[in-house]
């Protein structure tokens, strides 16, 4: 099994910048990829950034690209994303997730098309832009 918890949400104004963290821990092998994904009130969960723990290749959807950054501090089991010119519409809650590479691995890259795909996940973090 793997777990995952964040921290960092908050409330910010449109332009700020927030970092999540995700501090993981079980076994490496279950968390090949792990990705950040956000559901806003009233819509459909999505993915916005993923890593490959074992590569540091990372995926951005393309509403954060540019804006967001994801890392991963592998000596401290933790993973951050960095949002940077944060707009109103980014307001959602943020889960990050965790999953063995088998099925979203593709290209050296983890897939955040598919939410069902990963298996593991965090109980999320509120992010709130004002403008």
């Amino acid at each position: 099994q793997v777990q995952l918890v964040e921290s960092g949400g908050g409330s910010v104004q449109a332009g700020g910048s927030l970092r999540l963290s995700c501090a993981v821990s079980g076994a490496p092998y279950m968390r090949g990829c792990i990705a950040w994904f956000r559901q806003p009130p009233g819509k459909e969960r999505e993915g916005v950034a993923s890593i490959y723990t074992l590569g540091d290749s990372t995926t951005y959807g393309a509403s954060v690209q540019g804006r967001f950054t994801i890392s991963q501090d592998s000596t401290a089991d933790m993973v951050f994303l960095h949002m940077n010119g944060l707009k109103v519409e980014d307001t959602a809650m943020y889960y990050c997730a965790a999953t063995p590479t088998v099925g979203v691995l593709s290209g050296g890259s983890c897939s955040i098309s598919y939410v069902g795909k990963y298996r593991f996940w965090g109980q999320g973090a509120e992010v709130t832009v004002s403008s």
